[in-house]
């Protein structure tokens, strides 16, 4: 036992932890996100940003009950009120990376972007899902009406009926992660009043976001 556990001493570090949720501390709570390994572009842009400080301080800028909260926007941090947000950006975008598994399930961490033939995503604008639970009838009509005739898989619309969500945004917006705990929180500032474009009356700030690592031998 000892000799392994000098062994074990000797190891790197990056073998034992790696990078896959993200605490975010707000001023109404902590919601903590696990990211997807599938969509690696935005994982690692994501983690670089939170690493960089880049969201510290910034604001939930739009905020729409049963849809989502939206955060990120850099020019955001020290705005005055009534200021019309959601421009700031980092100066580059990232190319979707859609994948079937991953829909906008309630709680869902997805990227915002500008509307640009390639689906890029910007490169530091994201929003949690809160979303609404739909019957089927509500669904086919979303079929034939905003998603113009995109069927939803059986599976996700099971999900969609019991969970909740906003499905025209699947495959069109890339989805990278997911809450884990916290959706109360993300209930909580979905609820709060709001002005004409969306921004809380009163501010929603994001205090930091760190990276939580996860240990794989223990």
């Amino acid at each position: 036992m000892r000799s392994l556990f000098l062994c074990l001493l000797f190891i790197p570090v990056a073998l034992f932890a790696r990078p896959k949720r993200v605490k975010i501390t707000t001023t109404a709570g902590v919601i903590v996100v696990e990211l997807y390994d599938q969509t690696p572009k935005h994982r690692d842009n994501f983690l670089k940003l939170v690493r960089k400080h880049v969201y510290d301080s910034a604001l939930f800028h739009r905020v729409i009950p049963h849809f989502m909260i939206q955060g990120g926007d850099p020019t955001s941090k020290h705005a005055a009120p009534g200021t019309l947000l959601g421009n700031g950006d980092v100066g580059y975008t990232i190319p979707a990376e859609f994948d079937t598994a991953f829909f906008h399930v309630r709680g869902t961490l997805a990227a915002a972007r500008d509307d640009n033939p390639a689906k890029a995503s910007s490169g530091c604008q994201f929003y949690i899902v809160q979303g609404k639970k739909y019957t089927d009838a509500e669904l086919d009509a979303l079929e034939k009406g905003r998603m113009h005739g995109q069927q939803i898989p059986w599976s996700h619309r099971q999900v969609y009926k019991t969970e909740g969500g906003t499905p025209w945004l699947d495959r069109n917006y890339t989805v990278f992660g997911r809450v884990v705990s916290g959706m109360d929180v993300v209930d909580n500032i979905a609820s709060v009043k709001t002005d004409g474009n969306n921004r809380p009356v009163s501010d929603v700030r994001i205090l930091k976001m760190r990276v939580i690592r996860k240990f794989l031998f223990f």
